[in-house]
């Protein structure tokens, strides 16, 4: 039986993309047990992105040696026939682009249709238009603070004032539908930067290198932690 979806203030979602993949298993298992409260999963495709990674084989195969919520990121163009498929593995969050969906909309109703919750992702210089229409169906706000692609890039400074805004918007959303959001930073997230974008409006946090690049798990999310409850 799955753990309840995490409704702590902060949440940390340590990135597959980069652990070590002849030991995916192991992997997930390690940083579960270090204190995380998501498995994110970066899909790529190879297409709507320069990269290819994985698919929802790989995410069946954790689905049973993980406990913890799991959180597909798709980098896929198109994107709709692959929702069902990962909902099918055991996703419990799916997050699209909007720029890979002919109709925004009915692909978060089919990510619904299929049990799950829908995020929408948004690049660094994509635009806070795409919300104007979904926010108040969307159950997540993925923002990317690098261009998607890789692991192991630089956090993009220049998305704090987007994340304050998304945050003032979910703010002004949920006075109307009583709804929970939630805003996740995606791109060069780790210990020393975290605060600072907690400060800004996010509540939710993708670490790949900073994490599964570091001799200890749980000392790593422990650090995070720290430094998340002063904010």
């Amino acid at each position: 039986m799955l753990a309840a979806m995490p409704a702590a203030r902060f949440r940390i979602a340590p990135s597959i993309l980069s652990a070590d993949f002849a030991r995916l298993g192991e992997e997930a298992g390690a940083v579960e047990a270090a204190g995380a409260d998501l498995l994110h999963f970066d899909v790529m495709d190879n297409h709507y992105v320069p990269n290819l990674s994985i698919g929802p084989l790989v995410c069946a195969s954790l689905r049973p040696r993980t406990r913890l919520a799991i959180d597909v990121h798709l980098m896929v163009k198109p994107v709709d026939r692959i929702v069902p498929e990962f909902a099918k593995a055991g996703a419990n969050i799916i997050s699209f682009h909007p720029e890979a969906s002919e109709h925004v909309d009915r692909t978060i109703a089919l990510i619904k249709e299929c049990g799950c919750k829908a995020g929408l992702a948004l690049n660094p210089a994509t635009p806070l238009s795409h919300l104007d229409h979904t926010l108040a169906k969307l159950d997540l706000v993925l923002l990317m603070s690098v261009n998607p692609g890789f692991a192991g890039q630089q956090f993009i400074a220049s998305v704090l004032p987007k994340i304050a805004e998304v945050r003032r918007r979910i703010a002004a959303a949920s006075q109307t539908t009583g709804r929970e959001v939630w805003l996740e930073v995606d791109g060069g997230v780790k210990a020393d930067n975290i605060a600072e974008i907690a400060r800004a409006g996010a509540d939710t946090f993708v670490a790949g290198s900073a994490i599964f690049g570091s001799r200890d798990y749980a000392n790593t999310i422990r650090d995070m932690r720290d430094r998340l409850a002063v904010v």
